[in-house]
């Protein structure tokens, strides 16, 4: 009497093919972000908490300010641009004075800004 031998396949080809359409769905997710400006050397900090620039207010070292790659002269038409109201990003460029730092936060908030963040390098 012959006993009937069932032909059980694990799924592996199943789970590899997941696996390859979750790789190509992160690298294609990766590189939608818009990249930073290339003369830009971000600040470090240690263990403060940063929030990543979706659409940050870039200050390059000479005070010059650029958001989405477009020259920002005034900041309060900056500010009544804003899609999220209230919350300023901005990524100052790590040889940017301090003084110059503050100076534009507190033109931000004179503008209307409620928040503004300071996205450093471990922030991103």
């Amino acid at each position: 009497m012959r006993r009937g031998y069932r032909n059980t396949r694990e799924p592996t080809i199943a789970l590899i093919n997941i696996v390859f359409l979750m790789l190509v769905f992160f690298l294609v997710a990766g590189t939608l972000a818009r990249p930073l400006e290339r003369e830009l050397r971000l600040v470090q900090v240690g263990d403060l908490e940063g929030v990543a620039p979706a659409d940050a207010l870039v200050i390059l070292p000479d005070g010059a300010m650029r958001w989405r790659g477009e020259v920002v002269e005034d900041v309060t038409g900056f500010v009544a641009a804003q899609s999220e109201a209230g919350r300023v990003r901005v990524v100052p460029d790590r040889d940017l004075p301090a003084a110059d730092l503050v100076r534009i936060g507190r033109a931000l908030r004179a503008a209307g800004a409620g928040q503004v963040v300071i996205v450093t390098e471990r922030g991103l």
